[in-house]
């Protein structure tokens, strides 16, 4: 089994709970983060034992996106040659129901991670964004195809182009997440539904989550490599080094459109 730091594994029954556990920094997607998260993931899906997974932060943040000190300084060619995208594909491609349970902030690359689930419990305190606008970028693991596909193109939009963040309640009506619960039950109810998903035929489960996603991912995967390709891009831009090192200093940032 992988060791895990930045990752908290919890069995019960049929059922495991995975927790993204950096609190100090809300739980940002670093990229050990993410390597420990594939890697669970993916013994957890071969594992025989195990019938569905729960994906969960804290109540403060399920993930408040990802770790700007990683990107900052990078360039085009450096995000290609990291091909972090790569890990985000076989979460994707799990074969298990892997449902999120949200608390708190889900933003940027937290919101990407709660979209590659295939169910979504959220608290009342629960808030759904795409910020990276705000320091010069845009969504790359899937942000503008997923979100576009979930809740519709102005909507996508509106969410995109400004950065705006939405409530639990309005992600609930549009259709982003399935119900949305008390902080005290979010994650129980999350288990809950699992619990009730792992009592059906597994290979029944299977074969209907493909079924499903067959039709949710046709015309997807042309749109996530046009995402990719634009996102490495705006990694030759000096809006993108001033929007990071802007959001780093914690000060506005000041773009020229270079």
């Amino acid at each position: 089994m992988t060791t895990l730091h930045y990752l908290k594994l919890e069995r019960d029954g049929a059922i495991a709970t995975v927790f993204l556990h950096r609190p100090k920094q809300l739980n940002a997607l670093n990229m050990a983060l993410m390597d420990e998260l594939v890697a669970t993931l993916e013994e957890l899906d071969n594992d025989d034992a195990i019938r569905a997974i729960v994906l969960t932060g804290d109540q403060r943040a399920f993930a408040a996106g990802a770790d700007i000190m990683e990107m900052a300084d990078a360039d085009s060619t450096e995000m290609l040659r990291r091909d972090q995208f790569a890990k985000w594909d076989r979460i994707r491609k799990l074969k298990k129901p892997l449902i999120a349970a949200v608390s708190g902030f889900a933003l940027g690359g937290g919101c990407e991670l709660m979209m590659h689930c295939d169910m979504v419990i959220a608290s009342e305190t629960a808030q759904f964004g795409q910020p990276e606008i705000k320091i010069g970028v845009m969504p790359g693991a899937g942000g503008t195809q997923r979100l576009t596909r979930t809740v519709g193109k102005a909507r996508a939009m509106e969410m995109v182009l400004t950065g705006k963040f939405i409530g639990a309640k309005q992600a609930e009506a549009w259709g982003l997440v399935n119900r949305v619960v008390p902080v005290e039950v979010y994650l129980t109810e999350a288990q809950k539904l699992a619990h009730e998903i792992a009592q059906m035929s597994p290979v029944a489960v299977r074969l209907a989550k493909e079924a499903v996603l067959k039709n949710y991912e046709s015309f997807l995967l042309d749109g996530l490599e046009f995402e990719r390709k634009n996102f490495y891009l705006l990694f030759s831009t000096e809006d993108q080094k001033e929007g990071m090192q802007a959001f780093i200093e914690k000060r506005p940032a000041k773009f020229t459109g270079k």
